[in-house]
């Protein structure tokens, strides 16, 4: 039977400041809950200006469709612009045979990323709220940068799994060191489809890396270790309620698998790395176009 999440002692989110059961928490664990951690009203904020974005979208022009199933090969121009933009992407069940919509707009978008804490004013005052820097120095934190941002709508019915993986297998920096963000805009649970870890799951390797050739503009996901993915008995339910900020460490395994119930699992998802770090030039993300977005 796999367990539910451990969420510790309530956070100390009115003072802004991680307790030492919380820091040792995420030392050992790989990740911390803090529940409560935002208003309600700022949620509805989020979600509004979300759908907003999804309203504007161009979906006859771009029918870029986001899936972990095929290994990240499927990246295309679309995606890779994404970095210094603000771009929609469908669910791997929005589209038809005939590439036509199943579902309005609203319900069929998998996520919008990943410049919004640049490019939308609502994003961005949301970025800097006191909650993220106190909590990211709470965890060792010196200078923390901002380097994306999602917004996943794990729609209801089509929503898809996001397979086993690390963050930092995708977000590569030297020092090595990106922390996840993920705050809930809707409750998460297992019927849909929440996050699972393996807690303590961090101190294991890092199994793949994902390394764009910018001369080819092709993206490859290749195998580093053998070491397998958590069993069922090792997973973790990290079922919160919305207003929750889960914050984990990018060696941790997570997944989330499909919603096939009728709620949807809305979340949005920062990616922060110490500014000292060297950011890969094989990475994905670039985001040169920009300053430095200081937490």
């Amino acid at each position: 039977m796999r367990r539910s999440v451990y969420s510790g002692p309530a956070s100390t989110v009115g003072q802004f400041q991680l307790n030492k059961d919380q820091q040792n928490q995420y030392r050992d664990q790989g990740f911390l809950v803090l529940e409560d951690a935002v208003a309600e009203r700022e949620l509805a904020r989020l979600k509004s200006a979300a759908l907003q974005i999804v309203d504007k979208f161009d979906i006859d022009n771009h029918r870029t469709v986001f899936s972990t199933r095929d290994r990240d090969s499927g990246r295309d121009d679309y995606f890779f612009e994404s970095a210094q933009n603000v771009h929609c992407f469908l669910e791997e069940d929005a589209l038809d045979e005939d590439g036509k919509l199943v579902k309005p707009a609203r319900l069929a978008i998998n996520k919008i990323g990943h410049a919004m804490h640049d490019l939308n004013p609502v994003f961005r005052d949301f970025c800097r709220q006191t909650l993220f820097a106190a909590a990211l120095r709470g965890v060792g934190y010196q200078r923390p940068l901002l380097w994306q941002t999602m917004y996943i709508f794990k729609q209801p019915h089509i929503g898809g799994e996001v397979r086993w993986h690390q963050d930092a297998s995708y977000l590569i920096s030297e020092s090595p060191g990106v922390t996840g963000i993920w705050v809930a805009i809707e409750d998460a649970n297992r019927n849909n489809g929440c996050l699972w870890v393996q807690p303590g799951g961090h101190h294991s390797p890092l199994r793949e890396i994902y390394q764009v050739d910018w001369a080819r503009r092709e993206g490859r996901l290749t195998d580093l270790d053998k070491t397998p993915w958590p069993s069922d008995e090792e997973a973790l339910a990290v079922e919160v309620k919305a207003g929750s900020v889960v914050i984990f460490h990018d060696h941790m395994p997570h997944y989330s698998s499909q919603n096939l119930s009728p709620k949807s699992r809305h979340a949005l998802t920062l990616h922060v790395a110490e500014a000292e770090a060297i950011w890969s030039k094989r990475n994905w993300l670039q985001r040169a176009d920009f300053g430095e977005f200081e937490l």
